[in-house]
């Protein structure tokens, strides 16, 4: 009878999982030495290139979105001249190279600002067709690219005339560190703008040249490498099921010089969203590559880590063959035992005594047979009552197997490669996290920047004395500005005279008070406000409300931790994730290096980083607002923190793959020892009770098999026997009855 279950299977394959463990241990617990390149440190320059796209996305998006808004302004207003154009142009937005309107039916250039720009590009193509006045990337005389933006003037009585905007592809103007640069690459792999590296003449020595030709060389093959990846599908980039970024980005691996490896991560310009909202930069095929040299670490494994794993993985193996051998003693040997000695009685093989086992549901059913096979007529067999029962189960060897695997787990998932706060973070991951909070501060500053910029561009727009053109006009302006969720009219007695979205809230006008400032103390949320002065209306003042989700969604960034925007007291204004309105920081080091940070040092303040060792190692950053705008001196500081166990370092890897040995071995032990007891123990205690019963006499109740095993055959072996008794019972009763029937009837 072939047998396709029981208790061979869970056993054999208990067997095979405590090997496969123990090759696994051998091989992650073992000789592993430490990386070139801790892969923390890849996953760093990963994201620091991604928030370089991401500045540099934005700065390109909002500088052709401004340049259309502001155009659709003017075409909705008064005519003006070209040059009083460029003038309001350049004073609202200090953004572009250059600017120059010509007009459209001559050609001829009526007024330029800054940057001359050539126009020899300029043909029926760039003006007509379906991708007429599409943003062009354009190379000058002097070799440098930069990209064109177009609109056309559509005054009333006047000739079209076309508007172009011209502004470098250099990187964003960030911080990015000691040692750092930064390339923004086209899609054949050509570099068009760098940041970072060191001028000749700075340099003070041969050794110091050769190096940065190194780092040159460096930079330029892995441009060329970083565009063929980026020239990729994002879906088919990514494994599947990943989110995260949604453009393609990655990390590089360079040469080494003088003990440093050259590192460098890339992400190519991709929409915030790109399902729900196109990105005009997104589709100029640019990538941004960072790349920083980082010491080499040592890759030498001491001896007592050569033999790490192959003791682990030979413990293992020593405690699951005890485990397995239990197993067999306990369960598997009597189980098949009591298989043969209920086929031996079934097929009416009475000769000799059962062999029962000495404890458990096996000697209860090997008693209920040995009074079977009395009650059949076996030779020396008895059909009384039993004697006395062992009454310990199954359980007490799955038990005792489950403690002996078990003294492997527990101790390797919690006690082997466990850390401390003496953990060794390197360097480069606090100063990494430093200058991304730094970066993340700047992307803030310049969104609200740009906030109140937008803010000055519509108050040119607006007419007082006409409430309710000012009131459409703000309901335009909030529905393209996704930004604000209140604008309103102020003037200055502090009455609203005109608004569009929320509710407003006070706004005093004082020559003292910041443009942009923060209030709602006690309330739900902080009330961020913007303010431009309406031109010609002294006192007037257009004011918007930035929503608080707008500023959270700039400070998501994966492999920051967690980001909170600060004022000068430590108190939160906004956050990547939950919080309370100008709730304190968690930490008490936090409003320390929020204050430190803020402490004028030299040109202004400076941020700062950290190594937090209080119980487990933090690494913490703040950032001051710095640089130029009306947002620059709020005293606003950016502050970012995240546990150093979630970076991908040797000794936090070593001890996630010990908690994951652990793990996997539990998981063996519920599955297996699982299968016996829900395949084997119930059925067989099952099977006791029953076999008990019908050596009790119990001849009514038909036993069926529940699987075809081992305890499946022993009950269709009961099922035998019962018949056998009744058919006995039968014949003994019926030889009973003849005699008396006989002489009844003489």
């Amino acid at each position: 009878m072939p047998l396709l279950g029981g208790i061979r299977p869970p056993i054999a394959v208990l067997c095979v999982l405590i090997l496969a463990l123990a090759g696994l241990t051998a091989k992650v617990l073992g000789p592993s030495g430490e990386p070139v390149v801790p892969k923390a440190v890849l996953s760093s320059q990963k994201h620091f290139a991604e928030d370089g796209a991401i500045a540099l996305r934005a700065s390109i998006d909002e500088r052709i979105t401004d340049l259309r808004r502001t155009v659709a302004a003017l075409n909705a207003g008064k005519p003006a001249e070209p040059e009083q154009v460029l003038s309001d142009l350049g004073r609202t937005y200090q953004k572009w190279t250059g600017t120059t309107i010509l007009d459209l039916k001559s050609g001829d250039v009526l007024a330029a600002r800054g940057e001359r720009i050539p126009l020899a590009w300029l043909d029926k193509e760039v003006l007509t067709g379906k991708h007429a006045l599409a943003p062009r990337m354009v190379r000058l005389e002097t070799g440098d690219v930069r990209l064109m933006t177009m609109a056309v003037l559509d005054f009333e009585d006047r000739p079209q005339q076309l508007l172009i905007a011209s502004n470098s592809l250099s990187v964003p103007a960030i911080n990015l560190g000691p040692f750092r640069t930064m390339a923004v690459v086209a899609q054949d792999g050509e570099v068009l703008a760098t940041a970072g590296f060191e001028q000749n003449e700075a340099l003070n020595s041969d050794q110091e040249r050769k190096e940065l030709t190194f780092l040159q060389k460096q930079m330029s093959r892995m441009a060329e490498q970083a565009a063929e990846h980026t020239a990729e599908h994002p879906v088919s980039a990514k494994e599947p099921g990943s989110r995260g970024y949604p453009g393609v980005s990655g990390t590089l691996l360079g040469d080494d010089y003088n003990g440093r490896v050259a590192t460098a991560g890339y992400a190519s310009l991709a929409s915030s969203d790109p399902e729900e909202k196109k990105s005009v930069a997104a589709g100029l095929g640019l990538t941004v590559v960072a790349m920083l040299p980082v010491v080499q670490q040592q890759g030498g494994v001491g001896p007592d880590r050569e033999l790490f794993g192959l003791i682990a993985a030979g413990a293992l193996v020593v405690l699951g063959l005890l485990a397995a051998a239990v197993l067999w003693m306990s369960v598997q040997r009597p189980l098949l035992r009591l298989f043969l000695e209920s086929r031996r009685l079934a097929r009416g093989d009475l000769t000799r005594p059962v062999s029962v086992p000495r404890w458990g549901e096996a000697a209860r059913v090997g008693t209920a047979l040995e009074r079977l096979r009395g009650q059949l007529g076996g030779p020396g067999g008895t059909d009384g009552a039993p004697g006395g029962k062992v009454r310990l189960g199954l359980r007490v060897p799955l038990a005792v197997t489950a403690v002996l695997l078990l003294l492997w787990c527990v101790p390797v998932g919690l006690l082997l490669n466990r850390t401390d706060g003496s953990v060794s973070v390197p360097a480069t991951m606090v100063n990494d996290q430093r200058d991304r909070t730094d970066l993340v501060a700047d992307r803030v500053r310049r969104a609200l920047n740009e906030a109140q910029a937008d803010l000055v561009s519509t108050s040119r727009l607006i007419d007082v004395g006409d409430p309710d053109a000012t009131a459409a006009r703000l309901k335009d302006a909030l529905r393209e500005h996704t930004r604000y969720q209140a604008l309103y009219v102020v003037d200055d007695t502090g009455e609203v005279v005109a608004r569009a979205g929320g509710d407003p809230h006070d706004w005093s006008d004082g020559k003292d008070l910041p443009l942009i400032r923060v209030s709602g103390k006690g309330e739900k949320k902080p009330v961020i406000q913007a303010g431009a002065p309406v031109p010609e209306h002294k006192g007037t003042t257009l004011v918007g409300e930035v929503r608080v989700e707008f500023l959270n969604s700039l400070l998501k960034r994966p492999g920051l931790g967690e980001v909170r925007v600060v004022n000068a007291d430590a108190e939160t204004l906004a956050a990547s994730g939950g919080f309370l309105a100008f709730e304190d920081l968690p930490n008490n080091a936090l409003p320390d290096l929020v204050r430190a940070g803020n402490v004028p040092v030299g040109a202004g303040p400076v941020e700062n980083g950290l190594l937090l060792r209080d119980g487990g190692v933090t690494v913490a950053a703040a950032a001051p607002f710095s640089g130029g705008g009306v947002a620059s001196d709020i005293g606003w500081t950016v502050v970012s923190w995240q546990d150093a166990e979630h970076f991908q370092i040797t000794p936090y890897e070593r001890e996630d793959r010990s908690v994951l040995a652990g793990l996997l071995g539990l998981a063996a032990i519920v599955v297996c020892l699982g299968w016996v007891y829900l395949v084997v123990a119930r059925p067989l205690r099952a099977l006791a009770a029953g076999a008990e019963k019908l050596a009790d006499g119990d001849l009514k109740t038909v036993h069926y098999p529940r699987y075809q095993d081992e305890v499946g055959a022993i009950v269709r072996s009961l099922e035998l026997i019962r018949q056998q008794l009744q058919a006995r019972r039968q014949n003994q009763a019926r030889r009973a009855a003849e005699p008396r029937l006989g002489a009844g009837g003489r």
